[in-house]
Order: structure tokens, then sequence, then C-alpha cells
């Protein structure tokens, strides 16, 4: 997904001159391209991201979509105060990206985890929150972010090596969940990274005699309600998955509007990660196993549910 969006951004800002991309002292691996062919576009803020987001706000308000880039939680919870006050209170165009969204830096320790991201900015007013389940849909959302959204919003990439899930360009838009599969079953509402393990996990299920429905939910607020409800109606159970905490995140938006949409009694659970944080160090495949988020942890769960 990072080189996915990084190739897109980069094509964008060749044509566009208000896009510019702020980095905290990182990424030169697949920044060095933005940064030598266009350098009046790019600023490296150094290891200082309330100055970065700062900076970039005020870009905003001059008329530049501004992009600013870092590792996990770094550009969410290390400068909130100034996401907040600068940002989302100004209603600026800047887009916040987490590269390696989730466990994806597992081996680095809970410091380097972005498990609480999502539910901390969906809380913020004005933020739109965005989570692709692949490259192309991190593709696309680039592009959104640029010519379609109006005001702050946050990018929740994976790192690298993710597999295309879908085999066409599917149609994308901020705000309307991709339908992955049909199924009759149940429901696997799934976002950002998790939705390639949700499909494999639907294979699982499949072959048991389960019919699957997995919905690409990549933007996390506003919520697609018209899906969710048509899911909740015509499926014998709802599941959200996801690489964050079960409080706040998708789960908890869910669970929200099925709640106050008086639509009766609906099965529902959330897949995700305890309040708690990771005790455990090694890479992102190991701990998702660990915590029940591959494959087969998310059909057992399912199973459980459905008895």
């Amino acid at each position: 997904m990072r080189t996915a969006f990084i190739e897109t951004l980069f094509s964008s800002a060749q044509s566009d001159q208000r896009v510019v991309l702020l980095v905290g002292d990182l990424g030169f691996g697949v920044v060095t391209s933005f940064m030598e062919e266009l350098p009046d576009q790019f600023i490296n803020a150094g290891v200082a991201e309330q100055n970065m987001t700062g900076m970039a706000a005020g870009m905003a308000l001059c008329g530049r979509i501004a992009f600013t880039y870092s590792i996990a939680n770094f550009p969410t919870l290390r400068c909130l105060e100034q996401i907040r006050n600068d940002v989302c209170y100004h209603n600026t165009n800047v887009r916040i990206v987490s590269v390696g969204g989730g466990m994806a830096y597992g081996a680095l320790g809970m410091s380097h985890h972005a498990t609480e991201d999502l539910a901390i900015m969906r809380a913020l007013p004005n933020m739109l929150v965005v989570a692709p389940g692949d490259p192309a849909e991190a593709r696309m959302a680039t592009l959104a972010l640029i010519e379609e959204h109006e005001g702050p919003a946050y990018l929740r990439l994976g790192r690298a090596g993710e597999p295309e899930v879908h085999a066409a360009t599917p149609e994308f838009r901020l705000g309307k969940a991709i339908a992955v599969r049909d199924g009759s079953d149940l429901t696997l509402i799934a976002t950002g990274g998790m939705l390639y393990n949700s499909v494999k996990a639907a294979d699982v299920l499949s072959a048991e005699g389960i019919s699957c429905r997995v919905i690409s939910m990549h933007t996390v607020k506003p919520l697609d309600r018209e899906t969710i409800l048509a899911c909740a109606a015509e499926t014998r159970a709802v599941f959200t998955v996801e690489e964050h905490s079960v409080i706040g995140g998708l789960g908890g938006a869910v669970a929200e509007l099925l709640m106050e949409a008086d639509c009766g009694p609906v099965n529902f659970r959330r897949i995700g990660l305890a309040d708690q944080f990771s005790t455990l160090v090694g890479d992102q495949e190991f701990l998702r196993q660990q915590y029940g988020l591959d494959p087969e942890g998310i059909a057992r769960q399912v199973r459980s549910l459905l008895g």
C-alpha cells in the first residue's frame, strides 16, 4: 500500500503544484524520487511531528493540499493537539498519512503499533477516516483525497507487500463500501489490512458450507449506513474485522449505527484486539496469529458465535 500511495501522490503532484508532501525524517527508500524531482513540494520536517503538522496546516490555509507522512502512531498520537487545533478546527486540507497501521511494525514493540488511531481520528470533528484494504484501494483513495475531498483526512496504510484483493479495479467512492464477495449466511465487514485475511477466512468457512459476504469498509468515517443495514437485514450475523482495538474503531462505529438504527435484533460481534497493550514481539503475521486475526482465527470466532 505504501508504494501505491507514494507513486499515485507523485504522479498527481507532477501536474498539480498544490500537492505537497511533508515527512518526519523517514521513508527515503520510497520518497526519494518525489524529493529529488519536486523539491519545492517536499519538506523534511525532521523528527518533529508537531512542527510538521503545524506547517502542513499553514500551507493548507495558503491553498496547498498537504500530506504529512510517518510511521504508525507518530503522525497521529505524537501531534494530536496540533491535529485537533490547527488542522481540524480550521477545517484545512491536510491529509495525515500513517504507514504501518495496526501491528505492521510488530517487532519494534507497542510504541510502534497503531492500534487506537481509528478511534481517536474518528472522534475529531471534520476528520474523514480512510483505511484502504489493498494497493488498488490505496491508489484510488489517494486520488480521491486530492481531487474530491475538502477538509482534513486520515489515511491509514499498511507497510509493504500487501496482496491485491480485487481482481479488477473496483468502483471507489469515499464513504461507500465495496462488496468483495456475496454471501447469505453472514457478513464480514473488514477495514484496512484485514480485508485479505477476511476473504481467506470466508474461503475457509465456505469449505464448511457457510456462505460469507465480505465487505471492504475502506471509509470508517463516514460509514456506509445503507450497506451495513442491508447486511444486517440479509444475513444471519455481522462481524467487523480490524487490526485495531475493539473499542472505538470500525466495530464501535458499526455497533453504534446498528443500535441507533432500530433495525431489530442483530447477531453482531467485533473481531479485533482486546483492550490491552501487546506484550508479544514478532512480525505482523506472528502477532495476527497470536491475537486471532489470521484467517483461521477469524473463522474460529465466527464459528463460536454461530454455534
